[in-house]
Formats: structure tokens, C-alpha cells, sequence
């Protein structure tokens, strides 16, 4: 099985609902986002995945969060944006533009903090 990945980021804000701290309140971040994706055979060319499709598609899901409330977004009317579901949010997102026969998203890896992060998978 090869295992691929990419790093990149967002900044946005948010707020957490029903959090008691400092949280509650309006804030920002520079988030770090890792996608890691899966496959067991590589194209004609001896590649899993070309990364400049992949970086063009990543970036597309990652502009809709660029530098917004997050608290606004549809999604996360009905899910509070913690880093958990930032990180549900964008492996669903990724995995409709990406996965098919041959790869499929294995894993997003969300850091709000150098130190702090969720993974979903």
C-alpha cells in the first residue's frame, strides 16, 4: 500500500458554542492541514497520485474556509468547528473530489496549534 500525503494551510476563525473558556470567544487560526491519501498500484507513469491535481483540489475545498467565520458556514451551524470536525468536515470534502477505484483519502490531519490537532480517518 502506498501512502501519499500533503501539507498546506488555512487561517479562520471561530468560536466554540456551549464551551466553557476562553474558547466561547471569537478567535483565529492558522491552520495546518496534512492529506494523506492511499493506493495499492501506481498509474502508467510510476505515480500514486499527480500532486499538482491534488494540490489544485485541496486548495479549491481549503479557499471556501480561507479567512471566514467558520460559526457561519452551513456545516458548522449544525456542528460546533472544533478541530474534530474541521478535520470530518475536509476528509468528506476531499474524499467526493478525490476518491475512485484507485485512491481514496486515508486520513486529514487538522493542527490548530504547532503543539495541537485531530485527525479524522
Amino acid at each position: 500500500m502506498y501512502e501519499l500525503f500533503i501539507k498546506t494551510h488555512f487561517s479562520a476563525a471561530h468560536h466554540l458554542r456551549d464551551y466553557d473558556g476562553k474558547c466561547a470567544n471569537q478567535h483565529g487560526h492558522n491552520w495546518l492541514v496534512e492529506v494523506f491519501l492511499e493506493c495499492e498500484e501506481l498509474d502508467k507513469v510510476g505515480m500514486g497520485v499527480d500532486f499538482v491535481v491534488m494540490k489544485k483540489v485541496i486548495k479549491n475545498e481549503l479557499d471556501i474556509l480561507d479567512h471566514k467565520d467558520l460559526n457561519e458556514m452551513e456545516y458548522f451551524k449544525e456542528h460546533n468547528p472544533t478541530s474534530e470536525n474541521i478535520a470530518k468536515y475536509l476528509f468528506d470534502q476531499f474524499s467526493k473530489e478525490i476518491n475512485d477505484d484507485r485512491i481514496r483519502i486515508s486520513k486529514v490531519l487538522i493542527f490548530e496549534t504547532p503543539e495541537c490537532g485531530a485527525s479524522y480517518s
